[in-house]
């Protein structure tokens, strides 16, 4: 059961390139990152990447008018049918060339693809228990370019295509007799978006140029006449469906750009009714993209410095127009109410979400938009820090999958990141020749280190107090120790004749580990005037170095593929485990030698214990990570953190089809450049190579850190800051099973009120769905005599449940009154064990804490909702007070003024 990770969420990227698309409900935005799909709900501030990966980055999301179903393209044009609500990949098919866009029909019977300049009409699949695959019903040419864009009518009569070639064609999806295609002109550059208006033939066309046209047609909907009038629709559709058949060429349909022929029945007609233009306010440049909105007529244009514009239409009144980035806006969708409109960016990575009319940003992410080089856990396993080559540090939330807060502080790439023991500083280290500290109360830097001299930094260490901060240069040879206190450099520690590639502090006493590639790691003793105590000799250069919890056992990673254990009391190696052959590395495609031959040079750059030190992770320059077991010095399980073919150095053999004679196609710049076409790759570059106009970056894993709770770890990859949890419902893993251990008799054991051997048995069968509803049947007053019977050895099992169920369940009270009773009435045994349950205890804080902030805000929110509406009441009641007074005045003037009436009335009498 321990080495059942699965994948759970992709973080540090939140868009690569294609289309947006909002969810049905519009609280959600389904955004392709790189080979995956993250969807990303606004209202509950969450994140969550689907379970599924394509062979190459998406290009292309076309979802269901129900958003039940998405249609996912890469791209090569292989095409996945995914079900939104099971997560799961229904279809596989592939169209066999790159897909431009694809979009269902409204009543989602139908769906278009463009490939080439050929528009491709498919049935969609129905709601049958049976599949019915992807079957091709007519194929619409017309266009002499490629096809860029499509839009249906609000009743899937027909649909418009946008070309290259400057045209826009109508197509009906019928055998409409006055409708079969029309071609639009009336353009000068590439059409980005072509839109319907609402329940109308009338269309608008935006082309890269920044001009849009107005086109009125002179028929309605209605007006559309069907050729065989004798045969009804329904009886038409059942005839198709009996003989489709998965991959059959259906009928073609091919358009001419001239003039339709007359016919007896009226064709349909469109004329330019107005032109309109973007550059009028002088900030002309390519427009991007487009979306259009048909129940508000709100138009969105997004440009390639990063502005967009909002329009009214027809009438093309400006709403606003805001900078949002200084990279082009790839990509624009608008939910089904109009609220919320999402921006993608590729260049820099970002995604936007824009309230339009708060004009207000109701989600604003950017992920690195360069490599990842580090990541670091909280303590309490809650966030996670990781840092770039683009300068930044960001902290994400490992529930939400968000950032929170980014750092840009630094002027060079990060080399590492670690948090302190409190969990509130971040420490980072940068080639920028400064080491930073960041509160994460105020979200500041209040601390900067620096050497005397200037420096690069490449490794990082704090120790447990938080006091003292060293890094390691990289062209010095030295390490430096500065206090978090003072800010003041305290000493350098010189001896390394070769750089210092990694430093690690001891997790029980004050002792620092440096790794160096001089092939020796040296022990020095921070209470005893900063010497080295021991220092371990190694038979190749040290890359990575990593202490066990407990402090006990020291790994570390050479540069001959090996990882080498030591016991850091004695300074003698106990075990060694060579994983060179585990790394499976691919050749790349400028590569003159084989995988087999580049892999002699390949090692593990990262290594990291798991929370209870029984096994070790360690990744490198390759697609896989290892995770072994140290006692037996065997591998366990290795995972293969991409299959994204779109990076380098995926396969292990090139192509043999593109290969020729002059070597392989990939070496061929297809760039109208000088020379003799070939690119030459910067010597020493490892990162991808960004001197070459056809550019791939290469697969590698730069960081590995297992969460202090010990059920997940992450990794900071080319793709990515992947998170892989421990998913136990996968997994059977009884403990003590017995003939007599079975639902039937744990149910029977509650019938009785047994409650203590009811949970014995539910956690000797180890089935998560009946331990909860056994925990859960406990009456609320008998939890504390169950947990003072309960056998020692289930104590933890136990505690560890709770700690998991807390974090997502609803009966906090319940859940917190075990944890209470549990901790109160063994805590003395378990303190005596408290290195084994450590990673227990952590996810029991975590799941405290989260609840905690949650309640917080929410009694924070209603405090202050309270003192609104009690002021509220006392500035009313005030003015009642003051309006009665104001009525008793009045009455008492017309009471006067009656009596003085009555008084003259007698008079006059009288008199």
């Amino acid at each position: 059961m321990k080495f059942a990770y699965r994948f759970s969420n992709l973080l540090g990227a939140v868009y690569r390139q294609g289309n947006l698309n909002f969810s049905k409900d519009g609280n959600s935005v389904i955004s392709p990152v790189g080979n995956r799909v993250s969807v990303f709900d606004l209202k509950n501030n969450t994140s969550e990447t689907l379970p599924i990966s394509t062979t190459k980055n998406i290009t292309c999301v076309g979802l269901s008018p129900d958003g039940n179903l998405a249609i996912i393209v890469d791209e090569d044009g292989a095409a996945l049918l995914v079900s939104l609500v099971t997560r799961a990949v229904l279809h596989h098919f592939h169209f066999h060339k790159p897909v431009s866009s694809i979009r269902f029909s409204p009543d989602g019977r139908k769906f278009v693809a463009t490939k080439d300049n050929v528009a491709l009409m498919y049935h969609a699949p129905g709601k049958q228990r049976e599949f019915n695959a992807f079957v091709l019903d007519k194929s619409y040419y017309g266009p002499y370019d490629e096809t860029t864009c499509i839009d249906w009518t609000d009743d899937s009569k027909c649909f418009v295509v946008g070309s290259k070639d400057m045209s826009t064609w109508v197509f009906g999806a019928e055998r409409w007799a006055n409708l079969i295609y029309y071609s639009l002109g009336g353009h000068k550059d590439v059409i980005v978006g072509c839109f319907f208006e609402k329940d109308s033939l009338d269309l608008y066309t935006v082309s890269q140029d920044g001009t849009l046209c107005v086109w009125e047609s002179d028929t309605e909907l209605d007006g559309l006449v069907l050729t065989k009038k004798s045969i009804p629709k329904e009886e038409e559709e059942e005839d198709d469906e009996e003989e489709r058949i998965e991959g059959q060429e259906g009928e073609v349909i091919r358009g001419k750009a001239e003039a339709p022929k007359e016919r007896k029945t009226k064709n349909v007609r469109f004329k330019q009714r107005s032109k309109h233009f973007f550059n009028k306010e002088g900030d002309f440049n390519n427009l991007t993209t487009a979306a259009y909105h048909k129940q508000t007529h709100i138009l969105v244009t997004g440009f390639a410095s990063g502005v967009f514009h909002l329009h009214e239409l027809p009438e093309f009144n400006l709403i606003h127009s805001l900078s949002i980035s200084d990279q082009r806006i790839s990509s624009v969708s608008i939910n089904s109410s109009g609220d919320w409109i999402g921006f993608g960016c590729s260049g820099m990575g970002q995604l936007l979400v824009w309230e339009w009319q708060s004009e207000s940003y109701a989600f604003k992410q950017q992920g690195h938009f360069n490599n990842m080089a580090s990541l670091a856990y909280s303590p309490d396993g809650q966030y996670v820090v990781t840092g770039g080559d683009d300068g930044k540090v960001k902290v994400w939330n490992t529930n939400s999958g968000l950032c929170f807060v980014t750092f840009t502080e630094h002027t060079s790439s990060i080399t590492n990141v670690t948090f302190t023991s409190s969990g509130f500083v971040i420490v980072s280290a940068s080639l920028d020749g400064t080491v930073r500290a960041f509160d994460l109360h105020r979200y500041r830097n209040f601390r900067t280190f620096t050497s005397p001299r200037p420096a690069q930094f490449s490794s990082l260490a704090v120790d447990l107090s938080g006091e003292l901060v060293s890094a390691g240069a990289q062209d010095s040879f030295e390490i430096f120790l500065w206090s978090m206190q003072t800010g003041r450099l305290l000493e350098v520690l010189g001896g390394h004749e070769g750089p210092v590639s990694c430093l690690c502090f001891s997790p029980v006493q004050s002792i620092l580990a440096s790794a160096s590639w001089d092939r020796t790691v040296r022990l020095w003793d921070m209470l005893d005037s900063w010497q080295v105590k021991e220092t371990l000799p190694l038979t190749s250069d040290a890359l990575s170095v990593s202490y066990r919890p407990d402090g006990q056992e020291l790994a570390v990673a050479t540069l001959n593929g090996e990882i080498s254990f030591w016991n850091p009391q004695e300074a003698t190696q106990t075990r060694s485990i060579s994983g060179r052959h585990d790394l499976e590395l691919g050749r790349k495609e400028t590569d003159k030698v084989t995988a087999k031959q580049t892999a002699k040079g390949k090692s593990f750059t990262s290594l990291c214990y798991s929370a209870d030190g029984e096994s070790i992770l360690a990744g490198g320059q390759s697609k896989f990570v290892c995770i072994y077991n140290i006692k037996e010095q065997m591998l366990m399980k290795k995972f293969e953190i991409s299959c994204n073919l779109s990076f380098d150095a995926m396969e292990e053999f090139l192509d043999r089809r593109k290969m020729t004679e002059f070597g392989s196609l990939a070496l061929v710049d297809e760039g109208a450049g000088d020379g003799d076409g070939v690119n030459i790759s910067l010597p020493g570059v490892r990162k991808g190579d960004m001197s070459s106009r056809h550019f791939k970056p290469e697969i590698r894993v730069t960081s590995l850190r297992f969460s202090p709770t010990g059920r997940s770890w992450a990794a900071t990859t080319t793709e990515g800051l992947l998170i892989y949890s421990l998913d136990s419902s996968l997994v059977f893993d009884p403990y003590d099973l017995d003939l007599d251990v079975t639902p039937a008799s744990i149910h029977k054991q509650l019938r009785l009120q047994e409650w203590t051997s009811a949970i014995v048995l539910a956690f000797r069968l180890n089935e998560k769905a009946l331990k909860q509803e056994v925990l859960e049947t406990v009456p609320h007053d008998q939890i504390r005599v169950v947990c003072s019977s309960l056998p020692d050895i289930y104590v933890e099992k136990l505690l560890g449940f709770v700690a998991a169920s807390l974090e997502k369940s609803g009966h906090l009270q319940f859940y917190m009154t075990w944890a209470q009773s549990l901790l109160m009435l063994h805590g003395q045994k378990l303190k005596n064990r408290s290195g084994a349950i450590l990673p227990t205890l952590q996810a029991l804080q975590k799941s405290i804490q989260r609840h905690f902030d949650d309640l917080s805000k929410l009694c924070d929110f209603n405090k202050y909702n309270i003192r609104y509406a009690v002021a509220l009441s006392k500035q009313r009641g005030i003015k009642r007070a003051a309006e009665e007074d104001k009525g008793e005045e009045e009455d008492e003037e017309e009471l006067s003024e009656e009596m003085s009436e009555a008084s003259l009335d007698g008079a006059d009498m009288i008199l």
